[in-house]
């Protein structure tokens, strides 16, 4: 355990030892690492619960957790580094970069540049991509060159929508400009220098090491562990594994404008860039930080205007994990709460500790988080069971399950195939094993699918046929993964 001793300093982490368990009972959440930076110092770093449901193993600072999005600031600084040494430009094109380069509206592929990559306006729909790479066996390069064939649903820069793929780009134009991979460049530039020596981009480099926090989601009402899913192919937005401990290190080196134990990696000019404001985010009432009066995305990083102070910050959320880096730099304050649960105790644990250290509030766990938590639990459950509304039951198929079977294509993701088994129909997507699904009959020609993940939620298919009865197509009713929108499909048959 990381802790400078002092009065202060203690009675903050009795408050922490009174609030974390109550939290983690009420959000049931297995595992939580936490770490505080006050004054441009690493003040306190600690683990609380397990590292699997079950198990007695415990959470602390070195424990690893997937950061997820959090992985896309990394991206960002890597980039700074390269404006640094004049190999990069912001508002450089990207197809000037990166030949071959493409999206479906010519005008975005031919003027996207760097800066429009970190700062989510390309036109796309919010997380579009995700069927791609979620889970799938495509690479990186050709994630990115099916990426022209994903239809925007807004004019190029013209609004905001959260990206996975554009970061994933940014990622790519480090080889291309270094002839160094995006994992090695940060290895030798960024964890290295700071000392981040258990921190892995990649789930091969987390399967060598101990201490590793085990993702959890409620499965069928169950909390329990879910397996580590490599987002490796879209690793530059997402494929990051650290610790508490490792991550407050980056914290530093960020509240120290660059320079981390009397070395600078990055000019202060070119690191504050990231933290400009670059598109405007409308603030959402409803969020724990809603009484931020003005909320933007800068290149990599959220930023508010809350308690009198400028926030930056960047959440993180993939399969069983849910983790937030706060940084508050006038103050020199830097929060991190990592957890192996998908409940938002990262997001009101430090919330909590920002109104105890920014404002003098007592470092408490109020009652209405539970409710709040309770109530977001139930409003997700609704959604999910209006669904399933309104069967109308008594129907059967216009058609010999046989006919429905065969070969479909959507433009960006490729093969999606139907086939009869066992006398039904089983649903797979080619190149993501988790996308397989079991068709039972609903209504019409409508059928549920019952995913073998157990991780992915049942979601409804419809065929779709022409003026003569054949079946030309199919459309997803199908609850969103974290970051993978079915609606973005647009799968037709395959032409025999």
């Amino acid at each position: 355990m990381i802790n400078i001793p002092g009065d202060k300093r203690g009675d903050m982490d009795a408050a922490l030892d009174r609030l974390i368990p109550a939290a983690m009972q009420d959000l049931n959440v297995p595992g939580l690492s936490l770490a505080v930076i006050q004054d441009r110092r690493i003040t306190l770093a600690r683990g609380y619960g397990c590292l699997k449901e079950g198990e007695k193993r415990p959470v602390d600072e070195h424990s690893l957790f997937g950061i997820a999005s959090i992985t896309k600031t990394f991206t960002a600084t890597a980039l700074a580094m390269l404006v640094d040494e004049g190999r990069l430009d912001w508002d450089r094109r990207v197809a000037d970069l990166m030949p071959g380069f493409e999206l479906f509206d010519p005008f975005a592929s031919r003027e996207i540049t760097v800066r429009d990559l970190l700062r989510h306006n390309s036109g796309l729909r919010e997380v579009a991509g995700g069927t791609l790479w979620y889970g799938s066996g495509y690479s990186r390069a050709e994630v990115i060159r099916r990426l022209r064939y994903l239809k925007p649903v807004s004019s190029f820069r013209s609004r905001y929508a959260y990206q996975n793929v554009m970061f994933l780009v940014a990622g790519e134009l480090i080889p291309a400009l270094t002839g160094i991979s995006w994992d090695d460049f940060l290895r030798r530039r960024i964890f290295d220098p700071l000392g981040m020596v258990r921190t892995t981009s990649t789930v091969t480099e987390l399967a060598l090491r101990d201490n590793v926090a085990l993702p959890h989601a409620p499965l069928r009402g169950i909390q329990q562990p879910v397996p580590v899913r490599s987002h490796d192919n879209v690793g530059p937005a997402a494929s990051i594994n650290t610790s508490a401990a490792e991550l407050a290190r980056y914290a530093v080196f960020y509240l120290n404008q660059g320079v981390f134990e009397g070395r600078r990696l990055v000019r202060a000019e070119t690191l504050a860039q990231l933290t400009e404001p670059q598109t405007i985010i409308p603030v959402d009432e409803d969020m724990p930080f809603s009484s931020a009066l003005f909320n933007a995305y800068g290149l990599g990083w959220h930023i508010r205007y809350q308690y009198g102070r400028k926030i930056i910050f960047h959440a993180g959320g993939v399969d069983g994990y849910r983790t937030l880096l706060t940084l508050v730099p006038a103050d020199g304050l830097g929060i991190i709460a990592l957890s192996n649960s998908e409940s938002p105790i990262a997001h009101l644990v430090t919330l909590r500790l920002l109104v105890h250290l920014l404002q003098g509030q007592p470092l408490s766990w109020p009652a209405e988080y539970k409710r709040m938590s309770a109530e977001m639990q139930e409003n997700e459950a609704r959604a999910y069971r209006r669904r399933f509304e309104g069967r109308v039951t008594g129907t059967r198929p216009s058609h010999p399950l046989a006919e429905y079977a065969g070969c479909y294509e959507d433009p960006a993701y490729g093969e999606i195939t139907v086939s009869l088994e066992d006398g039904g129909l089983v649903l797979r997507f080619s190149q993501t094993p988790a996308f397989t699904a079991d068709l039972s009959h609903w209504h019409y020609d409508t059928f549920r699918l019952t995913w073998r993940d157990p991780y992915i939620p049942d979601g409804l298919l419809a065929f779709q046929f022409d003026t003569r009865g054949r079946v030309i197509g199919m459309t997803f009713d199908q609850p969103n993964l974290l970051d993978v929108d079915f609606r973005e499909l647009d799968v037709r048959r395959a032409e025999d």
